[in-house]
């Protein structure tokens, strides 16, 4: 109850609106009055505990959810605020992952919620108008949306938490396996084995040089021959482009026919997120993790629409504004006569809320002010939704026929000219590879017209050729890869049919969308849980699937085939689209799929690892063993010329090549080295001989190494040692192997102590080392060469820095934190990272420092601060030592017990991944306590550390789902 100015009591109820992020609840508190508290969840609050039984597929699929401890806070601030607010208003995402936080703070609020009044509101945009429409139109919780986000969360977690484990047990190496990661990892796996198959096949083109009367040069692509069409492999061989040449050359050439076609070109759809994600990725370089973190900020403050999405249509007032600004900036015949309506074509348009587009067309790129990667992505939305509603392109495309007299030698020209740019003056399309179209303008010609060859034209096409010049008797001039006539007008080139591509970002998620794989909130977490598994590297920007990755694969499409089945796993997304259209039960769903899964992971128990290895050396035979140029058995070890190699499994996990031999031979190889390699080929080579014994180079799976002599019953291990990082095999010799083998080596005494001073080579490089102390060494030569000066002062330069040296110098300044201290980037021994007082934050894998927003930062801070990255916990004082020491020995008993089945589970968001990880942080009461007996302090220290442990693992298997705002910057 308040009083008013006329001393009159009246009763104003207050609010309290929840969003998922910080930055979200600052831009929606601007446009609310002060009756409404605008507070933020932090993504989801709840998830599925990593432990057996969460899914309870005995009892019709009851869920056993847990407030993720770094949630608690934030649920008890929304509490709180209860006490003294009349309603709670959920104001998450407009999407499915939003649907079901609105549920979870329903749920986990209930106590709170007596007598309260709860309402849901959605918007798909953060401006005041649409925040206001929102706000005078609620409802409740969406319970079909919400039935369709449990399915999905209880499918990931009952594959991911039984079949991860399978893998660990059945392919040591292993490290999880999901739902729709399993299927994104297939793809990219029998691309790259398309790549393997593929054997290029030779054909050549005969362009000509040719000039009009008018002086204009133009290209003309020989067409027929001798009277008969040429398909693309008709001139197979050089000697066949020679007389194609020749008989271009020998004859006179004239203008047949001319044929000019009008052409329009339409501009693009709006932005979906996957489409979002391609064109990032084509033109700024973005992954999908950036661009979607990038589309996030700029949604959050209320620059562009909800960004994860699958529909292209676009509200009836956008449009009307962006006809308006066509028209205004660009003039009334830029501007249809009527709006452009667009359609999803994709397989499974799910999530049918508006495109991607800016809240405010009239907001030019240059007017606002940005980080870089968000000018950038807004710049792209901006251009392609003003593009989307613009006046198409006009364009005139020529076809000229040009012919001998004798009709024996035909040639085509080609060409087109825009007559009107229409949307082409603000934005085109990115391609992923070339789509060979011709754009060039062709002179004037007419019907008629002798045209003659462009002497010297062609040079520079020959000159571009690889091989030496030469002449043949008939005067034509020959290279490896081309062939011209003495004019150097007339060339022929010599061409190899391409291996399809290996997948990009960009292209992974149009092939998913294509196929009904994954849906907008989970594009971008997929294709980065299977990078951060090693399962897939990228290269150049092209996703390179590793060796367990392709073992991983194997496995699951000789033993799971169904549940790595596309057309399977895009049904099953059909069947959870239903469910959120309330057409379907979703426990009905959960069963069918149990029903046939359970059976298949129950028909796994009796399989051996060496019954899996053998499966899957067969399988991948042509990768592991290809043909060897001699045509010998590929299988034949080249270290004894006896044993066969096959797959083998180390105790350390992981796979390689092996010889049967062993240990007899003790050949073994990485899986990704042929045996025919250049490095393979070097295996055994003889380099010199010390003390009466070889000294030979091996490459074992590891990599390059010298020994010493031969393995014996007395020394199975004789001496060895790794080439360093960047000493190529072929390089070393007798004096550089006695080097290496000779390691550590010693420098001297020191004249403090007299003690040895060492050099040597270890896991983190060259060294030099005094007593515990150890001193990198910038160069590994220096090993070999390092005096007594030099490692007095390198060891003082160490020793001085761990008594408290300066501050390292920042790579970059970021700027302010909000609570107050500098943001940096800084360089670490593992790579750059931001700090922020006591909070490091290692760089995601492909984020160059240079690159790195403030607002990323941020994010990064807040992530890294959430798992427990600000370690206040290491203030409070140690426990006794007594319960440490058992604590200690009760982990080493308990730690495997529950590791490998916590493993297995799937979130639905990188949030909830990072709680699972924190929930044990808050286990620490009973370490302080004093044990009054033994049994207990070991059994207390025991449920801690399995706690811990699947905690550990349960994060390794990341969620396949997205939380929708999960950032906390």
């Amino acid at each position: 109850m308040v009083r008013d100015k006329n001393l009159r009591f009246r009763e104003i109820y207050m609010a309290v609106v929840v969003v998922e992020s910080p930055a979200k609840a600052k831009t929606i508190n601007k446009y609310l009055g002060s009756d409404h508290t605008v507070l933020a969840s932090f993504g989801h609050v709840r998830d599925l505990p990593p432990k057996d039984g969460s899914v309870d597929t005995e009892h019709d699929f009851a869920m056993t959810w847990e407030i993720a401890a770094d949630s608690r806070k934030h649920v008890r601030a929304i509490a709180e605020a209860l006490k003294s607010d009349d309603e709670l208003i959920l104001a998450t995402d407009p999407d499915r992952e939003g649907e079901a936080i609105s549920w979870h703070l329903q749920e986990a609020l209930a106590k709170s919620l007596k007598s309260k009044k709860v309402s849901r509101v959605t918007f798909n945009a953060i401006t005041k108008s649409a925040v206001t429409e929102a706000m005078a139109h609620p409802r409740q919780v969406d319970t079909a949306l919400v039935e369709a986000y449990l399915a999905r969360r209880a499918l990931d977690y009952l594959v991911g938490f039984n079949l991860s484990p399978v893998l660990w047990r059945k392919l040591p190496g292993a490290r999880s396996a999901g739902r729709v990661q399993s299927v994104c990892l297939r793809l990219i796996v029998e691309r790259e084995m398309e790549i393997e198959a593929f054997r290029p096949r030779e054909y050549w083109t005969v362009t000509a040089h040719l000039e009009t009367p008018r002086g204009q040069v133009f290209t003309a692509r020989l067409a027929a021959l001798a009277g008969d069409r040429l398909d693309k492999f008709d001139l197979a061989t050089r000697e066949a482009a020679e007389m194609a040449v020749h008989a271009v050359a020998a004859r006179a050439l004239a203008v047949t026919a001319v044929e000019a076609k009008p052409a329009t070109r339409n501009p693009w759809a709006p932005f979906m997120t996957s489409t979002l994600q391609q064109e990032a990725s084509r033109k700024l370089g973005m992954g999908a993790k950036a661009c979607m973190s990038a589309a996030q900020r700029l949604y959050e403050a209320g620059h562009i629409t909800y960004m994860r999405t699958d529909g292209i249509d676009m509200a009836p007032e956008a449009v009307a504004a962006a006809r308006a600004e066509i028209g205004r900036r660009f003039g009334t015949k830029y501007v249809p006569d009527k709006p452009r309506i667009y359609k999803n074509k994709a397989k499974n348009a799910q999530e049918a809320h508006e495109c991607i587009r800016p809240t405010d067309m009239s907001a030019a790129p240059d007017t606002l002010k940005l980080a870089d990667d968000q000018r950038k992505l807004y710049e792209l939305i901006w251009k392609r939704t003003i593009a989307s509603q613009m006046e198409a392109a006009r364009l005139e495309r020529t076809a000229v026929t040009i012919q001998s007299p004798d009709a024996q030698v035909e040639l085509r020209a080609t060409g087109q000219v825009v007559t009107f740019d229409g949307f082409l003056k603000v934005y085109d399309q990115g391609r992923d590879d070339d789509e060979g179209e011709d754009s060039a303008r062709l002179p004037q010609m007419m019907q008629g017209e002798t045209v003659t060859p462009a002497k010297g034209a062609a040079a520079e096409g020959l000159a571009r050729a690889e091989g030496p010049e030469d002449t043949t008797a008939t005067g034509l001039v020959r290279r490896a890869a081309a062939v011209c006539d003495a004019d150097r007008a007339i060339l022929g080139d010599q061409h190899f049919t391409q291996p399809p591509p290996r997948y990009t970002e960009a292209t992974l998620v149009k092939r998913m969308e294509e196929l009904g794989i994954g849906r907008p909130s989970t594009y971008a977490s997929i294709v980065t849980t299977i990078q951060d598994r090693g399962y897939v590297a990228k290269d150049r920007n092209r996703l390179v699937p590793q060796d367990t990755g392709r073992l991983v694969t194997a496995f699951l499409s000789n033993y799971f085939p169904r549940y790595v089945e596309y057309d399977f796993t895009a049904d099953l997304e059909e069947e959870l689209d239903d469910i959120s259209a309330g057409t379907r039960d979703y426990r009905e769903v959960l069963a069918r799929f149990w029903r046939d899964f359970s059976a298949a992971l129950s028909e796994t128990s009796e399989l051996r690892i060496t019954d899996v290895l053998e499966k899957i050396d067969e399988v991948l035979a042509p990768h592991l063993y290809p043909p060897r140029e001699d045509g010998s058995d590929p299988r034949l070890c080249p270290g004894c010329g006896k044993g066969r190699l096959n797959l083998k499994t180390a105790r350390s996990g992981g796979a390689f090549i092996g010889c049967s031999n062993y240990p007899e031979c003790r050949f073994t190889r990485s899986l990704s080295a042929p045996a025919d390699s250049a490095a393979a080929a070097l295996d055994g080579k003889m380099l010199g001989q010390d003390a009466g014994e070889d000294i030979t180079l091996r490459i074992g799976r590891f990599g390059p190494y010298v020994q010493k002599g031969e393995a014996t019953a007395d020394e199975p291990k004789p001496p060895r040692a790794s080439l360093p990082k960047g000493w190529a095999p072929e390089t070393i010799d007798l004096e550089r192997a006695l080097a290496l083998l000779a390691l550590p080596r010693r420098v001297g005494e020191h004249p403090e102590d007299g003690a040895p001073v060492e050099a040597g080579i270890g896991r983190y490089g060259p060294y030099v080392k005094h007593n515990s102390t150890y001193a990198n060494l910038p160069e590994v030569d220096e090993v070999f060469t390092i005096g007594m000066n030099r490692a007095v002062e390198v060891l003082a330069q160490k020793a001085a820095r761990g008594r408290g040296r300066a501050t390292a110098e920042p790579l970059r300044a970021l700027g302010e934190h909000p609570d107050g201290g500098k943001i940096a980037v800084m360089a670490g021994r593992y790579g750059p990272y931001v700090k922020w007082e006591k909070v490091n934050a290692t760089l995601p894998r492909g984020v160059e420092p240079e690159a790195v927003t403030l607002e990323e930062a941020l994010a990064l801070i807040a992530e890294k601060a959430s798992k427990g990255g600000k370690k206040t916990a290491a203030k409070k004082p140690a426990a006794k030592k007594t319960t440490t020491a058992k604590t200690t020995a009760a982990k080493k008993k308990a730690a495997p017990k529950k590791a490998a089945a916590a493993e297995g589970a799937e979130g639905t968001a990188e949030t909830t991944d990072d709680s699972a990880a924190k929930k044990p942080a808050a286990k620490k009461a009973p370490a302080r306590k004093p044990a009054a007996k033994k049994t207990t302090a070991s059994k207390t220290a025991t449920k801690t550390t399995t706690r811990k442990t699947a905690a550990k693992t349960a994060a390794d298997t990341a969620p396949e789902g997205d939380t929708g705002d999960s950032d906390t910057a």
